[in-house]
């Protein structure tokens, strides 16, 4: 009975259309053509908050409404840390007011890394019957200056936090991740030789993007699914609803067609209102998806989630 005890997101109320973003008109046209054709239509930008400030308020804006004190404060890592050496984990902790929880950062697995941080809580949970629970977090900004990251998604801003407690619904059922080192470098930022300001995102190869890791998705997401499935003992026609992470409106397509499990619309218009959150995707779209009023008591919902890494989650809940 260990799940969800409360989430809030934090979203910008200031959007920027795609075709208005600084860099777009500087993109060359295939760049400019997938940015059109993403899903995205626009992404919300908060100014100068930086991603500890975010995390921090979403964990306050949280606990307001749902008073605990977590025994663990989880911090999804953001594309870049506010601070080397420091602790981001620390400073989220701190403007929070948990002066008792212990903080610790879950880092180097993108996306599914907030997949990876509730899977851990529930362990942690049922590791030391004396905890009553934890509290996760993370914040979405782009990694330099520019949001389109070609040839992936177009990135917004945004900052989450949920709690898994015991007791609480919806109820983590099954759990099941992976990794595969071999794509360890697709991705990069040269942050040691130019200001943050010049920071580019790199894929070494866009066809091993879009050809290879896509053919490895493919079969990583089918072993996820029917092994979930198995633990749960429920099959496909069991589930509710399936959501995944914001990254362009063809990736529901190509998942949908490969699972044979429709991917709930809830993705596609976070996508277009918000573009790409990185990790608080699947946060948000299961909050959405539960406040939206057509899941019942028992229904089972699939959340996937995988990222560049390249990493892969599959987690069941149910409500």
């Amino acid at each position: 009975m260990i799940g969800v005890g409360g989430i809030h997101c934090v979203l910008p109320e200031t959007m920027t259309a795609v075709g208005d973003l600084p860099e777009f008109s500087e993109l060359d046209r295939e760049a400019a053509a997938f940015a059109a054709g993403s899903g995205v239509r626009t992404v919300g930008v908060f100014g100068e908050l930086d991603c500890g400030e975010l995390a921090a308020q979403a964990c306050r804006e949280l606990l307001a409404t749902h008073p605990t004190e977590p025994d663990v404060l989880i911090l999804v890592a953001p594309r870049a840390p506010d601070v080397l050496l420091g602790s981001d984990a620390c400073r989220v902790q701190v403007d929070a007011k948990l002066p008792n929880t212990f903080a610790f950062t879950v880092d180097g697995l993108g996306c599914t890394g907030s997949s990876a941080a509730w899977a851990l809580a529930r362990d942690l949970l049922v590791a030391d019957p004396s905890r009553r629970g934890v509290l996760i977090a993370h914040a979405s900004r782009p990694t330099g200056a520019d949001r389109v990251r070609f040839p992936v998604t177009v990135i917004g801003d945004g900052a989450c936090a949920m709690t898994i407690t015991r007791d609480a619904r919806p109820i983590l059922r099954a759990h099941r991740m992976v990794t595969d080192g071999t794509f360890h470098d697709l991705f990069s930022v040269d942050y040691k030789q130019v200001p943050w300001y010049e920071w580019r995102e790199e894929c070494a190869s866009p066809d091993r993007y879009r050809f290879e890791l896509a053919m490895n998705s493919r079969l990583r997401f089918g072993e996820l699914v029917d092994g979930v499935l198995a633990d749960a003992n429920v099959s496909k026609k069991d589930i509710a609803a399936t959501v995944m992470q914001n990254v362009t409106v063809s990736a529901y397509e190509f998942y949908a067609g490969l699972l044979g499990l429709p991917i709930h619309p809830v993705c596609g218009e976070s996508l277009a209102d918000y573009g790409h959150l990185g990790a608080m995707d699947v946060v948000l779209n299961l909050d959405r998806l539960l406040a939206g009023g057509e899941l019942a008591t028992g229904d089972l919902v699939l959340v996937l989630n995988n990222s560049p890494v390249a990493a892969w989650a599959a987690t069941l809940w149910e409500v």
